[in-house]
């Protein structure tokens, strides 16, 4: 790389850096959110279309959570799909006096979290049931625009179903079905219907 491309790479990360800390939405210590994601059968055939995919709804599902993180994606193969993805906390998870002691980051379809000090504010299986990672699949323009605003500290009130997408050469993308689960398989890939932000 030149100096100047150099330079203007460490100037886009600095102002990338600033703008996703400054843009961050402030909240008081406390839980803000203290009820579960809502979870049931299907019910009916509802018709979930989206040109070039297949889609299945495997659960109903409604989640009230805070923003922990906010990713955007346009390069790789599901960002078509869900050009967003959302990492979530609820109960302890939506406290500020416990998200301050952990740093969260968010790439490759994942969400991470790791302690800044020695131990962890709330049991690790806590952090594990009380948030997660989530691919948004927006049903239509409207959704698609609200779902690009969210940022760090909104509260999110969506609603929708959890799915699986099937698209050419086999291609194929499953919600995890629990929230009890960790790693790869564990984000919920949500076709959202209906979004609220404050």
């Amino acid at each position: 790389m030149t100096g100047w491309t150099l330079l203007f790479a460490a100037l886009l990360f600095g102002w990338w850096l600033w703008f996703g800390e400054s843009s961050a939405i402030s909240r008081p210590p406390g839980v803000l959110v203290t009820h579960v994601p809502f979870q049931a059968a299907v019910g009916g055939m509802p018709n979930l279309a989206k040109p070039g995919y297949e889609i299945e709804p495997l659960a109903r599902f409604s989640i009230e959570a805070r923003v922990l993180r906010a990713e955007h994606y346009r390069l790789d193969r599901g960002a078509e799909l869900a050009p967003v993805d959302l990492a979530l906390g609820w109960g302890d998870m939506s406290d500020t006096a416990v998200l301050e002691q952990l740093e969260i980051t968010q790439g490759m379809r994942y969400y991470y979290w790791k302690s800044i000090k020695s131990g962890t504010p709330i049991p690790h299986g806590d952090i594990v049931r009380q948030s997660a990672n989530m691919h948004m699949v927006p049903a239509n323009d409207t959704v698609a625009r609200l779902l690009k605003d969210a940022r760090s500290g909104h509260i999110v009130k969506l609603s929708g179903y959890l799915i699986e997408a099937r698209g050419p050469a086999g291609w194929r993308w499953r919600s995890s079905l629990t929230r009890e689960d960790s790693g790869a398989g564990a984000c919920e890939l949500i076709w959202v219907e209906q979004v609220e932000l404050r």
